[in-house]
């Protein structure tokens, strides 16, 4: 029974724009024995039971008592290991979602991971740790921004063993400084009552909704503009974007800063870390594009046009169209992070780390994220 209740939570959240877009967010469910934990690479929204991952507990709780190389590269590729051998018989095809330890460690029968822009206007904000504990008080659990993986587990561990030592209790709401929220519940109406409140308290502190009134496809010279990208981008999938919010950042480069670089590793997968910014004229757009790649060493999955709009560039109209959905999403957290203190992106070596992420380049594979 409690596998068709983690499958039904999981498409609920998943299937809900507000909660989770494209393969963000994991779940779980375990018993003494067992962890049942989504596998890397699926959609939330298109849940099935075969879609979770069964583990041992026994392994993966001994994965803590081990000794990793300090090398980050190396470290999570021992831990990927001993995960991968934490499966249970029969699950050999399947891999563990990279938060699985995470999930294991919380002492709750459900557990929830989500990235909601609403949320995250909290957690990719300047105040946001203040703001949190003002709204939430001993109930949550604040974690500075932490590489994922392992040493994000173990953060979320030794912050888990301080607050039962203080609070004679779990805490149920986790909130990850450039990420996201973990909410754990013995319940799947437990989880469901946890992120209601989470949602209608952060919401009542929130200054504006972003305006994205006046949406169009096409305006003025972008269906130009648009092509001379795809040559740039040799032939890739182009696809546009103009709305007031977007129209207001595109003004000048200080208007675009909000959101020019990236808040949470699910942006750097789906939108890239390093967007462009140029002038419209395909002159100075074929200059930028050229200095931007040498800079960068990566080609750019948005591209801001001034007195434009957006583009989205990707190796299909999916995956062009997925990088338009996060930065929309990026949007909504710059303006909600007008409430606390104005936005806060993720640190450069962890930008680094995540476009260098084994993991990563794993979850958009299997997803279909074609750079």
């Amino acid at each position: 029974m409690s596998i068709q209740e983690l499958t039904a939570i999981s498409r609920y959240y998943g299937a809900d724009i507000d909660y989770v877009i494209a393969g963000g967010g994991n779940t779980s469910f375990k018993d003494e024995t067992t962890l049942y934990v989504k596998s890397s690479g699926s959609s939330l929204a298109q849940a099935e039971p075969e879609s979770f991952v069964r583990m041992d507990r026994r392994l993966l709780g001994g994965i803590w008592k081990k000794a990793y190389p300090p090398d980050p590269g190396e470290r999570e590729k021992a831990v990927l290991a001993d995960m991968m051998a934490a499966r249970m018989s029969g699950e050999e095809q399947k891999r563990p979602s990279v938060e699985a330890l995470l999930h294991d460690l919380l002492p709750f029968a459900f557990v929830v991971h989500t990235h909601p822009a609403l949320v995250n206007g909290l957690t990719c904000s300047r105040d946001g740790e203040k703001a949190a504990t003002e709204l939430f008080g001993s109930e949550s659990i604040w974690i500075p921004s932490t590489n994922p993986g392992y040493v994000l587990s173990l953060r979320v561990k030794e912050a888990m063993d301080v607050y039962i030592k203080q609070q004679g209790r779990p805490g149920a709401l986790i909130f990850l400084q450039n990420h996201g929220i973990f909410a754990g519940a013995g319940t799947t109406g437990g989880i469901r009552e946890l992120y209601r409140r989470v949602m209608e308290t952060v919401k009542t502190r929130i200054r504006r909704e972003p305006d994205f009134s006046g949406e169009v496809s096409v305006y003025g010279c972008s269906a130009e503009t648009g092509r001379a990208l795809g040559r740039l981008a040799g032939g890739k999938a182009v696809r546009f974007l103009r709305n007031n919010e977007i129209a207001a950042l595109v003004r000048d480069r200080s208007s675009f800063f909000p959101v020019s670089a990236p808040f949470s590793p699910d942006h750097i997968v789906y939108a890239g870390s390093d967007p462009l910014f140029a002038e419209a004229t395909e002159g100075r757009l074929e200059a930028a594009w050229k200095q931007h790649v040498e800079k960068t060493g990566r080609e750019p999955k948005i591209a801001a046009v001034q007195g434009l709009g957006v583009f989205g560039i990707g190796g299909t109209d999916k995956t062009a169209g997925l990088a338009l959905e996060l930065f929309t999403d990026a949007v909504k957290v710059a303006v909600y992070a007008e409430a606390f203190g104005g936005a806060r992106f993720m640190p450069p070596d962890q930008v680094d780390f995540i476009n260098n992420w084994e993991v990563e380049r794993y979850r958009s594979r299997i997803a279909g994220i074609n750079p």
